[in-house]
């Protein structure tokens, strides 16, 4: 039998819709909107100025027999594959030296946090001087301690995706926090246990460490691919998508087919490959899980 609610609770409820229709208000807006228009408007043929013209599939089918839509996913995909592994192990590595009891620990966690809260656009700006081939400090260094030429960095084809790489290391004090939190969450006596039974660093490292903390290293993962997928700041103030095409990432292609090339129609069609192969991987990572994720809940069952 449904209860009835008292004129006090009916009064509450008023309240807490009205308090929260702004938020609703603007989701459906600017966020619910637009993605339902996207959808409508990858099945057409859209310039922003003119109506649209609704041609079925066509903007898909064009997706097969265009060069820059593999190409934009090529230079994505290496920038994903190598960026992220490479993020999670020397964030988690950091995270480890930084969860040790030392003098002026408190300030090595801020120095390795504070680059993460620094514009995207600000840190483009910063390592476009880094990488100068002229007159970088990052050649310098190379001539000046190893005697080692240095590349040409973001003018180079095959060292421009690698500049970007070691650039989105910057940023990996976000995900130094989330580790440290694990690490601290970890219960001493499992290490205490293992040096009684005679477990070396490395073993304590591979046999409890890592478990213990695969729950927070899955949520890295698929936080890592998703942001690795939506590169655009970087592309955009420091290449462009140049030389010639290497640095082309999916979302910069994207950008350049709504606002540039004002093919709106076939922009959203692109955005919602990209959704689809977002939720493709981060669907395959879940499902692969139970592998490698330990849950001490579902242990103890």
């Amino acid at each position: 039998m449904k209860t009835r609610m008292s004129p006090m609770a009916k009064r509450e409820e008023r309240y807490f819709y009205l308090c929260i229709s702004p938020w609703i208000a603007g989701f459906l807006i600017f966020t619910a909107g637009p993605i339902v228009a996207s959808l409508f408007f990858s099945f057409c043929n859209y310039d922003v100025v003119t109506p649209p013209d609704w041609i079925g599939i066509q903007n898909y089918k064009r997706l097969l027999s265009d060069p820059l839509f593999w190409q934009s996913l090529k230079v994505t995909s290496y920038f994903s594959l190598v960026s992220v592994p490479l993020g999670i192990a020397l964030s988690l590595i950091i995270a480890i030296l930084l969860n040790q009891n030392i003098k002026g620990l408190t300030w090595f966690r801020t120095i390795y946090y504070m680059p993460s809260v620094i514009s995207g656009v600000a840190v483009a700006l910063l390592w476009m001087w880094i990488f100068n081939p002229e007159f970088g400090v990052l050649n310098f260094l190379l001539w000046k301690l190893f005697h080692i030429q240095g590349p040409a960095w973001l003018m180079s084809e095959e060292w421009v995706i690698p500049a970007l790489i070691i650039m989105s290391l910057w940023g990996i004090g976000g995900d130094i926090v989330i580790y440290l939190a694990g690490l601290q969450g970890i219960p001493t006596e499992l290490y205490e246990a293992a040096e009684i039974d005679g477990a070396n660093s490395f073993n304590k490292f591979l046999n409890i460490t890592i478990p213990m903390m695969s729950p927070v290293l899955l949520f890295t993962l698929i936080m890592g691919i998703i942001n690795s997928f939506q590169v655009f700041t970087q592309a955009y103030v420091m290449t462009r998508g140049g030389p010639h095409y290497a640095s082309l990432f999916y979302v910069l292609y994207i950008y350049q087919n709504a606002f540039q090339f004002f093919s709106m129609g076939y922009a959203s069609a692109l955005s919602w490959i990209l959704f689809l192969i977002i939720l493709v991987l981060t669907f395959l990572i879940f499902k692969s899980s139970p592998l490698w994720v330990y849950y001490e809940s579902t242990r103890e069952r």
